[in-house]
């Protein structure tokens, strides 16, 4: 891999090219493989890099040229999305589809919202969290240049972003799963109509932060699902049954709180049924990558087992009722 980086490196600088060391694999993740490396310039500088490689299987098909074309127009835009300088878009020089992006400061935490830290510095990063959340989507994508990468939906975000999902699930599904098959339906018959399109990036959760030594939000990364569309997308995800312990902190940060700040954040009125349905869509969407990562487990790309869990499929049929609920009282 060192020997590939390097000659990667060398065909994509115009200047006398970095010596590069420190070559470390962090691992594969459910999405990516990284590596993490060190360039030191000619002139003395030096940069902590990383390379996002995809990985011969995992819970996520995405495109690292998409990627990459984001992370350039997001550059200057004010939002920390890490700075990408290479691509090998077709993985002829990398060995698979990758992209080299600087490696930006502080750490990374699951469990952000429910460590250690004081209660105070703890809702503090749940509402910059959620403050940063709104900022991508009053982003001008139009201006950045972001439509000329990323296709606007035709049709209401949530029938495309249903449709984008049940051709994964069809695609990789190995067995008949009726929960989904409900969902599916469910989610068809009753799909919210969008009051606007903005940027979604799809994957929003504290894991995919860093965070410095003041306890302060400095990148936010994984951009690999980035799509335009309903904004309610990233706040379903954030506030679905199976996120609440990344997001929410009990009996100080509810999702009532969530969703409230997120409303005065942006200076607009979220519709509760619109945001129940993408709660159901986001469980249904977790329950597809494992379906995804059953077949890549089953056809030998991958050596980690997941499958639609239990408990996946029992808090959709959940979510479903009060879906139904919340969609009945919007409607009374």
């Amino acid at each position: 891999m060192l020997a590939r980086l390097e000659a990667f490196v060398r065909s994509e600088v115009d200047e006398d090219p970095p010596s590069l060391s420190g070559l470390d694999r962090l691992g594969v993740g459910r999405s990516r493989e990284n590596w993490v490396f060190d360039a030191c310039w000619p002139d003395g500088r030096l940069e902590h890099l990383i390379l996002r490689q995809d990985p011969t299987g995992g819970l996520v098909d995405s495109d690292r040229a998409v990627e990459f074309a984001v992370l350039q127009r997001l550059e200057g835009s004010g939002l920390p999305a890490p700075r990408a300088l290479w691509l090998d878009a077709l993985g002829d020089r990398t060995g698979r589809p990758s992209l080299v992006m600087v490696r930006e400061a502080g750490v990374c935490e699951y469990d952000l919202l429910g460590g250690d830290r004081p209660l105070q510095t703890r809702l503090r990063l749940a509402q910059d969290l959620c403050e940063l959340m709104a900022s991508v989507h009053a982003l001008d994508w139009r201006a950045l240049g972001l439509d000329e990468v990323l296709k606007a939906p035709d049709t209401a975000p949530s029938l495309t972003e249903l449709a984008r999902w049940e051709r994964v699930l069809r695609q990789d599904q190995l067995e008949a799963y009726p929960e989904l098959e409900l969902v599916i339906a469910h989610l068809t018959e009753s799909a919210p109509a969008c009051p606007e399109v903005t940027l979604v990036h799809a994957d929003f959760k504290p894991g995919n932060v860093l965070v410095d030594g003041d306890d302060r939000i400095v990148a936010l990364l994984d951009w690999e699902l980035v799509h335009l569309g309903d904004p309610l997308e990233d706040l379903g995800w954030v506030t679905q049954p199976l996120r609440t312990r990344e997001h929410l902190i009990p009996g100080t940060w509810e999702r009532d709180d969530l969703i409230a700040h997120y409303a005065a954040t942006r200076g607009t009125v979220v519709d509760e049924a619109a945001v129940a349905w993408w709660n159901l869509f986001s469980g249904f969407k977790t329950a597809v990558m494992q379906v995804s990562g059953l077949r890549s487990f089953v056809e030998g790309r991958s050596d980690d087992l997941y499958r639609p869990t239990r408990k996946v499929l029992r808090t959709l049929l959940t979510s479903l009722e009060k879906t139904g609920d919340r969609l009945a009282a919007h409607s009374g």
